[in-house]
């Protein structure tokens, strides 16, 4: 068996090679180095961002994302058949405390800071005569003893017993038993009280609390964790209790702690511990094994039907991880778009790189190879020398991305390293092996037509698996989404399998050119056939160039890739853009919103109309939003928001905002005794027009509703009702306005000096937010940054190309100067031949790219990223379209000058001399 010998290199060659073609080698290098550090670079920002999302959605959640263990306290009848006071309550605070800290596992223990035990009573009136304002016992312990106070007047809270040991026992119904708080200068300030003043209190069941003053405190530190559970305690909180109420604390000591459980009804005082997540630990691989923690633990948690001490645990932080974790899974699968993108043209330029470096070596490795040279060892040593580049080139461009990023990925960058290092020594030993092939053409002309159907046969086969793939990545994106329901991403930040789907925009622009490829040259030859018959010679000469050169595949589909690419990149950030605008449109329904108070909602009339005079204020809406109404259907019950609203005034308003108009608002002004008309808007299709609805209402008969049309989005409510006021007073339903909308470029002003009794809400503010969150403005730089590299990829594409075919271009133009031709006119000539394929990627480029854009954005769930309730619609940028195709135009008349002066000073000897260039 003969062994195969292994290759031998001809180091001379090699390193001669090397000099004479160090430009083109460099250039390969530079684009290794920038797609490189692109690739190795944004996915650690990927991944930083996510853990940067995962932070902010931890923080914005608040004491939704804390994880609290309630626990019923132990009976407290004592020997004589009443209710002991139980002095060593604090005590047993501590051990529910360390008992809570006992039951996490060590996942959850490293994610939450330290406990925080409370006692705290439900919400008491003040009954003061004021307006309406509450008030909280509360006591707090933590690993210190609680947070440190500083008493500016008199002292902590006493017990209200002098007895041994505390003990006491009253009968159940004995009167109110005194209990002592000390207030913070905030509370004491709001309330007027001071040391030995009594407070006003009532619970809802019209008892009289019996609570007193023993002192003024100051925090020695405001930002303790601690206070974060009850801000009260430190000054009046504005709406804890409903929109315009006002919530205070007053502070239990050990001391007192156990007076407040004697002064309280068993069920009114609650004792908890809470664990505030720790933002700054948590990541994205972090997050999924907390929430897998967090779901274990509730599922474990007691039932509150059982009323024994047991721990019961409630929290939302599973939900609030599950949630950013599915955004973060659908912001890597957008960015896997983005990135494949880039790699499909950078690989396209490497490859046309590659050709044109191979067409400088063809005579001398045609001449190694005549000399005995064999087709391994050429192979061997272009491989050696392009895995050299591409290796060098690779570790400078993933070592300027560990500078920019925390850490590096390897893997977007593979393919372009690979291709630098394949596509060099590919084209080479083929252009050795054909020049040097000893088949000839065959005489016979059926055979000539065979091998011609042989060729055509292959790029069709080509063309069809190019076809296939594409159908099938965009049947994958259809069918699954970028995003499957129910999955979040993973720890290392992959789009969950979703390659395919994720190279559908990419795979759609190379079937597209394709297509075109085929019919480029048609066209060409279409433009030679009628430059034929005119009388201008420079559109013959173009013309006849452009169908010679028109068969390239590469330097077209650059063209084509680079520019469909970069606007479909451009259109995503003008989607979503345009989405974020529209969702905070819906989620505001104005420039600004004022939300009344419920106390406060006989005003809204007055407040509307002080606003409707601010300067700079067209108009101000009242209306009723009646959250989780009763409707019922002739199929289930349904709890929708119900809004009540002078439709002819809400057209007004929608006339004068960016929101859709909304039709059928005409049919609901019909007043009278039948039917009330409305709109109606289900996310399940339990509302739906045409129905017979009925609202419920508790003492007084329902009201029979007739759905006449689809209702707007307004707001985030997945289920809405929406009538007209006049209509629903007809029927006996006065409403009650207790939200205003406004707009004009004043809005935010008045509502903000209207808002005494009322939440504020501007929609320049919400559309802030939203832009500035981690996911979104991560997604769209990335978006800018991809259509800026696509366009320089494109327009070095365009360069290559046209060195490509400088040679036999400009030997033609000089031999046609010998003819008269003018040097002015050789270059009309030259671009002529340029311009066909730059003019079809410029045109058909953006179109096929909006195309995909609007075939594919539906499937990427944009609105996990824009914060709305359905997909934006698409919004193509045509102003930057139109100046990415003319800058692309403007290439050539950059291109051309360049070539012709790099040549002007060629010798016509040199030209005319047979096989010159």
């Amino acid at each position: 068996m003969r062994i195969p010998r292994l290759p031998v290199l001809h180091w001379p060659s090699v390193r001669g090679r090397a000099r004479a073609d160090a430009g083109p080698l460099l250039l390969v290098a530079a684009v290794v180095v920038v797609v490189t550090l692109l690739a190795g670079a944004v996915p650690p920002l990927m991944r930083a961002t996510a853990d940067a999302a995962v932070q902010d959605a931890v923080r914005r959640a608040g004491t939704d994302a804390d994880v609290t263990a309630h626990a019923n306290w132990e009976r407290d009848d004592g020997p004589g058949g009443g209710r002991a006071r139980q002095p060593q309550l604090p005590e047993d605070i501590d051990t529910f405390r360390q008992h809570a800290v006992d039951n996490l596992d060590p996942t959850l223990t490293a994610a939450l800071r330290a406990p925080v035990a409370s006692a705290t009573s439900v919400p008491l009136k003040i009954t003061d005569g004021s307006v309406l304002r509450t008030f909280t016992l509360a006591y707090l312990a933590d690993d210190n003893g609680g947070p440190r106070v500083t008493w500016v007047e008199g002292g902590p809270p006493k017990a209200s017993v002098t007895t041994p040991g505390g003990i006491a026992e009253i009968p159940y119904q004995a009167p109110p038993w005194p209990v002592q708080v000390g207030l913070s200068e905030a509370d004491a300030k709001a309330l007027g009280r001071g040391p030995g003043d009594d407070i006003p209190l009532m619970d809802d069941n019209r008892q009289v609390k019996k609570v007193k003053v023993s002192g003024v405190f100051r925090p020695a530190d405001p930002a303790d964790p601690a206070w974060r559970l009850l801000p009260w305690l430190l000054s009046p909180a504005k709406g804890a209790d409903g929109i315009g109420s006002t919530r205070l604390a007053g502070l239990l000591s050990r001391d007192s702690l156990p007076d407040a459980r004697l002064a309280l009804e068993p069920e009114q005082f609650d004792r908890a511990v809470s664990f505030s997540p720790d933002a700054s630990v948590l990541d994205l691989k972090a997050a999924e094994a907390l929430t897998t923690s967090v779901v274990g633990l509730k599922a474990n948690s007691s039932s509150s039907a059982v009323f024994d001490s047991s721990l019961k645990w409630a929290t939302q932080l599973d939900n609030v991880l599950v949630d950013i974790r599915t955004r973060v899974a659908a912001m890597f699968a957008q960015s896997s778009v983005l990135l494949t993108g880039i790699l499909a043209a950078a690989v396209l330029v490497l490859l046309l790189a590659a050709e044109l470096l191979v067409r400088r070596r063809a005579p001398g490795l045609t001449g190694a190879r005549q000399r005995g040279a064999g087709l391994p060892d050429l192979a061997a040593e272009l491989l050696l020398e392009s895995t050299l580049v591409a290796l060098a080139a690779a570790a400078t461009g993933l070592a300027l991305a560990g500078l920019v990023a925390p850490g590096t990925s390897l893997e977007w960058a593979v393919p372009v390293v690979v291709a630098a290092v394949v596509a060099g020594p590919a084209f080479g030993v083929l252009a050795a092996a054909r020049a040097t092939r000893d088949k000839r053409v065959p005489a016979n002309r059926a055979a000539r037509r065979s091998a011609e159907r042989t060729v055509q046969l292959r790029r069709a086969t080509v063309e069809v698996a190019a076809m296939i793939t594409a159908v099938a990545a965009f049947v994958a994106l259809f069918q699954r989404g970028i995003v499957p329901a129910g999955t979040a991403a993973d720890a290392t930040g992959q789009d969950g399998g979703a390659s395919l789907p994720a190279s559908a925009p990419a795979l759609g622009v190379v079937a597209g050119t394709l297509l075109l490829l085929r019919l480029l040259p048609a066209g060409t030859g279409a433009a030679l056939k009628r430059a034929l018959r005119s009388r201008r010679p420079l559109a013959v000469f173009g013309s006849a160039r452009a169908v010679a050169t028109s068969a390239r595949v590469l330097p077209l589909m650059i063209l084509v890739t680079s520019a469909a690419l970069a606007s479909y990149a451009f259109t995503l950030d003008a989607t979503a853009g345009r989405g974020m605008e529209d969702g905070a449109w819906r989620t505001v329904g104005a420039d600004a919103r004022l939300d009344m108070a419920s106390v406060a909602a006989g005003s809204t009339a007055a407040v509307a109309e002080r606003v409707a005079a601010a300067p700079g204020v067209t108009q101000a809406l009242a209306g009723q939003v009646s959250e989780f109404t009763r409707v019922s259907t002739p199929d289930a019950f349904v709890q929708p928001r119900l809004v009540v609203v002078d439709t002819r005034a809400l057209r007004r308003l929608e006339a004068a905002t960016p929101l859709p108009k909304t039709p059928g608002l005409d049919r609901l002004a019909a007043a009278g005794t039948g039917d009330v008309p409305a709109l109606v808007r289900s996310s399940d299709g339990t509302l739906r027009p045409g129905m017979k609805l009925r609202l419920l209402r508790a003492d007084a008969p329902p009201i029979p509703l007739v759905a006449v049309g689809t209702a707007p989005a307004i707001g985030d409510a997945t289920d809405l009702v929406l009538v007209d006021a006049a209509a629903l007073t007809a029927a006996g339903m006065p409403p009650e306005p207790n939200t205003i909308w406004v707009t004009g470029p004043g809005a935010a002003r008045a509502v903000a000096a209207n808002a005494v009794a009322a939440a504020p809400l501007v929609r320049a503010d919400v559309l802030e937010e939203r832009r500035a969150a981690p996911l979104t403005s991560g997604l769209l730089r990335l978006a800018w940054a991809s259509a800026a590299m696509l366009l320089a990829l494109g327009l070095l594409g365009l360069a290559l190309g046209a060195a490509g075919s400088a040679p036999d271009r400009w030997q033609t133009l000089t031999r046609l100067r010998t003819l008269g031709l003018r040097p002015r006119d050789t270059r009309w000539v030259a671009a002529g031949e340029l311009l066909p394929p730059v003019v079809a990627a410029a045109v058909l480029g953006p179109l096929l790219g909006v195309l995909l854009a609007r075939l594919t954005l539906g499937s990427l769930a944009l609105r996990l990223i824009t914060g709305q309730t359905t997909d934006p619609a698409l919004v193509p940028p045509w102003w930057w379209l139109a100046v990415m195709a003319a800058g692309f135009v403007a290439a050539v008349a950059v291109v051309v000058p360049v070539e012709a002066a790099l040549r002007r000073r060629r010798r016509l000897s040199e030209v005319l001399r047979a096989g010159g260039s």
